[in-house]
């Protein structure tokens, strides 16, 4: 928000979010004094759409299973004029959610594998183009729920591929396909990517509260769902990247209770 101009700040801005970036987005648009509008789905978690509340000027629901969050934004700026900031599909965006993985390549050094949560794009392009300056031999690696295997289909046919309303728990991942910017980097920077089961996502999660006493949300535990349920083998030095632990404490504990399969980390 910083690199927009004042007279794009001052018509006030504009996303769509089932979370994370919503909170980002009214945070910053709260600091910096500017006019913040959230396009939130009914079905976001309640910790993020409080996060949320507490600094957007204003949330809208809609309901996902009948309305596109993309028109109800779009009308929104037909309307008010107001700036957009998409959750992935920006070049700043990009570039600051690439910051995850340079921090990783800062701290541990050159990898041999990076695994990275994918949705809409953000993070794992950001992440791939990280690696390719920091650590150019680095397979970056996308994980995405089976559920919203729309990533890994594009992946492979070379053009974008879509799913209506992904039904998984992973909600951050809950996105209809990836962006033209996010999807061109991933198509060139990145090695591969794959999908993991609600099951794998679940006991991954699990794992890394008893085990590692880390609270992760499910979208943002992924990569170590692709490690644990053998989907990716583990060779060389992986780095898996975390992101994100906004998680209800009902779903955390419907999780909790959940039988495992056996994952746990090493």
């Amino acid at each position: 928000m910083n690199k927009m101009s004042d007279a794009e700040r001052s018509h006030g801005v504009v996303t769509f979010s089932s979370g994370n970036h919503a909170q980002a987005v009214a945070l910053a648009g709260h600091l910096l004094g500017v006019s913040t509008t959230i396009v939130m789905p009914n079905n976001a978690p309640a910790v993020k759409r409080l996060g949320t509340e507490k600094y957007a000027t204003r949330v809208i629901d809609f309901d996902p299973n009948t309305e596109k969050r993309e028109d109800i934004t779009d009308a929104l700026i037909s309307k008010h004029d107001y700036t957009v900031l998409p959750p992935f599909d920006h070049p700043n965006v990009i570039a600051g959610q690439g910051t995850a993985a340079l921090e990783l390549f800062n701290s541990c050094g050159a990898l041999d594998t990076l695994l990275v949560p994918l949705g809409g794009g953000g993070l794992l392009s950001g992440c791939a183009l990280s690696a390719e300056a920091l650590s150019p031999e680095c397979k970056v690696i996308g994980v995405e729920p089976e559920a919203g295997d729309d990533g890994a289909r594009s992946f492979r046919s070379g053009r974008i591929e879509r799913v209506n309303n992904p039904q998984t728990i992973a909600d951050g991942t809950r996105t209809e396909s990836l962006g033209q910017l996010t999807f061109e980097i991933i198509r060139n920077l990145v090695h591969d990517v794959v999908c993991v089961s609600e099951d794998d996502i679940v006991d991954a999660t699990k794992a890394l509260f008893e085990h590692a006493r880390l609270v992760v949300e499910p979208s943002g535990a992924l990569g170590l769902a692709a490690l644990l349920s053998g989907v990716i083998k583990s060779q060389g030095r992986v780095g898996v990247l975390l992101s994100g632990g906004n998680i209800d404490l009902s779903l955390m504990s419907h999780i909790l209770g959940h039988p495992q399969a056996g994952a746990s980390i090493p």
